[in-house]
């Protein structure tokens, strides 16, 4: 099983960036953790991160035929990407939103994912469990 794990903008700044929201925990630790992982399930993954929407949207469009399931973590792009929405609906492969806050508990305009309709589930709100977690339901989705 091959799972494709996409940051959007600023989690190269994780770490650093509102420590209080996000955690000390680099985006780097989260990579090396999943990496582990994936080697104790004998799965393979790829982990990328992109400050442009652009390129999000081209990796989701490549992933069809490679990736069996995608992980995004689309941050800012969560609620205004309108391409990167269209983008996971039409690659077809089954993805699954996360976000290390609770993008419920926050500013208004966070509330609302455009993404969300066309992934199979949103984990928000666990800090970097969230990827752990979304690392097991990738797993088990493609299991059932």
């Amino acid at each position: 099983m091959n799972i494709l794990f996409l940051n959007g903008p600023n989690l190269n700044l994780l770490g650093q960036r509102q420590p209080e929201i996000y955690g000390r925990t680099t985006l780097a630790d989260i990579e090396a953790k999943l990496r582990e992982l994936a080697a104790q399930a004998g799965a393979a993954m790829d982990f990328r991160q992109s400050n442009h929407e652009g390129e999000l949207v081209t990796w989701v469009q490549q992933a069809q035929g490679k990736f069996a399931v995608i992980v995004i973590n689309a941050a800012a792009y969560t609620h205004t990407s309108t391409a990167l929405r269209d983008a996971i609906l039409a690659a077809g492969v089954p993805t699954i939103e996360i976000h290390l806050s609770n993008i419920h508990a926050r500013e208004e305009f966070r509330h609302r994912s455009l993404i969300a309709a066309v992934c199979k589930g949103q984990i928000a709100g666990f800090g970097e469990q969230s990827y752990y977690l979304a690392f097991q339901a990738a797993l088990q989705l493609k299991g059932s």
